[in-house]
Formats: structure tokens, sequence, C-alpha cells
């Protein structure tokens, strides 16, 4: 008789980072990276939640917001970090990496000068992601409708917006998958996925069992990107047709601006327990709502090298324990 396949749903979530990847399971957190010399380096750090001092925010659709800020912060901080542990960040090196533009602005204008434009850089930076993700599809579907269609469409702007919105982050998605930084970082998210997987399955986290791994995961955070931007549409559409009088406003792109802003808790809150209850289940609804996700997955995912994959199984190494209860998913 043959032996039973395990299989266990872990709570074990990681990320992709510069030259390495980030693992948090029950140990803790741990970065492991390549370093410029070859060796693999790994750094420990505990990991503590808010919600554990404040039992309110542990509340499902509460939990989901929260979960999403800390990640946000744990997930900067180790990309960040990974830089320098990869020797990335070496001065001399640096300098001499450093643009002719930067250098320029640097010896001619001094430190200052440089830093100010360099906030004033990362300001334009958000700027435009708000123009290009919130502004254009309202702006864009209401010239539509107004120049073209006469107001066919006046009633259902919400979902039209959503759907450019969702088309705007593929086309993104895939211009900046072809950055050979990010393409790199792809293929450590690649990495991360098998290594979970071969995790979840039982099998010995070697370079050859992970290598035959799948790299689409449904708790992936490009699942949830996707599951957000649904659900967003769905609940913007809601808002919009309890309160119709708004869509009249001569400040309606203001609006939807502030709408999309304001419904973000409850959006996230949503979404997060579909993508937890999707990394519980494997039924029919949720390979429905997982598969935009998991499509999406195969531009932010690559098939990584074994040098990658011996990355990810040093980090996931050390933030598992013998016991598997330690880390079931909840």
């Amino acid at each position: 008789m043959a032996k039973e396949k395990i299989i266990h749903k872990t709570s074990v979530g990681g990320q992709a980072l510069m030259e390495g990847v980030m693992m948090n399971g029950p140990k803790g957190a741990a970065i492991s990276v390549r370093h410029t010399d070859g060796h693999i380096i790994t750094e420990m750090s505990e990991v503590k939640h808010i919600k554990d001092k404040v039992k309110i925010l542990g509340l499902p659709f509460v939990r989901g917001i929260v979960n999403f800020i800390e990640s946000m912060t744990v997930g900067y901080k180790s990309l960040m970090r990974s830089v320098e542990l990869s020797g990335m960040l070496d001065e001399e090196e640096d300098k001499e990496q450093m643009s002719k533009l930067d250098r320029w602005l640097s010896e001619h204008l001094g430190p200052k000068v440089f830093n100010v434009l360099t906030i004033f850089a990362s300001v334009i930076a958000v700027v435009f992601c708000v123009a290009l993700f919130f502004y254009a599809p309202t702006y864009l579907v209401d010239l539509v409708d107004e120049k073209l269609l006469n107001g066919a469409i006046a009633d259902f702007h919400p979902l039209f917006e959503g759907i450019l919105k969702i088309v705007i982050v593929v086309i993104y998605m895939l211009v900046v998958s072809q950055m050979k930084d990010i393409k790199r970082v792809f293929m450590y998210h690649g990495a991360e996925h098998k290594s979970i997987f071969c995790y979840e399955k039982g099998l010995p986290l070697t370079v050859e069992n992970v290598r035959k791994c799948k790299r689409f995961h449904p708790r992936c955070g490009t699942s949830f990107i996707f599951i957000v931007l649904i659900t967003s549409v769905i609940v913007s559409f809601i808002v919009s047709f309890l309160f119709p009088e708004l869509k009249e406003s001569e400040y309606r792109i203001i609006w939807t601006i502030v709408k999309m802003v304001a419904i973000l808790p409850v959006v996230t809150g949503i979404s997060y327990e579909l993508i937890k209850y999707a990394g519980r289940h494997d039924n029919i609804i949720t390979k429905i709502f997982s598969a935009p996700g998991l499509w999406m997955q195969r531009i932010t995912t690559k098939e990584p090298t074994d040098d990658m994959i011996e990355v990810a199984i040093a980090s996931i190494k050390a933030v598992i324990t013998d016991n598997p209860e330690d880390d079931r998913l909840e």
C-alpha cells in the first residue's frame, strides 16, 4: 500500500527580497540572503504582533487591515536589510555604481540639496501612482461615457473603473517585470513559494524536492492584491448604489478617490478573510476567486536557479520547528 501523501496546511509565509528571501514562522522571522562573496547569511528576529496585546485587533475582518500594515512595515524593513546583508551597499562600489546624473547632482549641489531632491522625487512618484491607479480610471471612464456613450453607463462607472484599474495594474506589472533587478526578485519569489509548497507536502527540504514543486501559491501577496482589487470593485459599486447623489457631484473624481481610501479598511478586511479561507480549503469556490491571483503569479514569480532555492531553504528552515502543530494555519 502506498504511503499517504502528507499535506501540511502551514501558517509560514514569506517575501522575496534583494538576493534573498524572508520567511515568517513559529520561531520568528528569518532573512536569508546570498552575499556578494557567495555564502548565505541568515538573520533571525522576533516577531511581535499588536493583536497579541490588543485582542480586538485580532478579530475577523479587523485583523486584515492590521496584518496588512504590519506586513508592509516588516516587508519594507526586510527589503532594506537584505540589501545591507548581501553586501550590495559597499560604499566604494555604491559610489561607482551611482548614475552620472546622481554623482553630478551630489558633487555640484551638495548632499543636503541632493537629499531634498531625492525626497521630492519620492513625492512625485507617490503622486504619479495616485494619478495612475486612482485618478486615471475615473477620468477615462467619465470621458468615454460623456463623449462617446452619452451617459449610457453612468450607473456602472464603479464597475468599469475597477476593470480598468485591474488592466492598468497588469500592464504595470508586465512592464516592471522586464527590469533586470525585478526579474531576480521574482525568481526569489518563485523560490519562496516552491520551498513553502515542499514543506507543506511533508517532503525533505532539499534543492531537488523544492525544484519539483509549483511556484503558484493561493496565499501569495499577489493573489491578495487581486482579491483586494476585485473586492474593491464590488464594495465601491454597492456604496455608489446606496449614495447615488454623490455620482452627480461636480467633484465626483475627488469623491471617488476619497471613497476608495475610506473603504480600504473594509476591502482589506474582507480580502484577508478570503485569502485565509483559500489557504485552508481546496474547493470550487476557492479555485474560482483564487484563479486571477494565481494567473498573475505567472508574472510576479519566475523559475529560480538552484542557488536561489538554497537561500529559500535556509530561510524556511530557520523559522520552522519539528512539530507541525506549531505552525498550523488557523
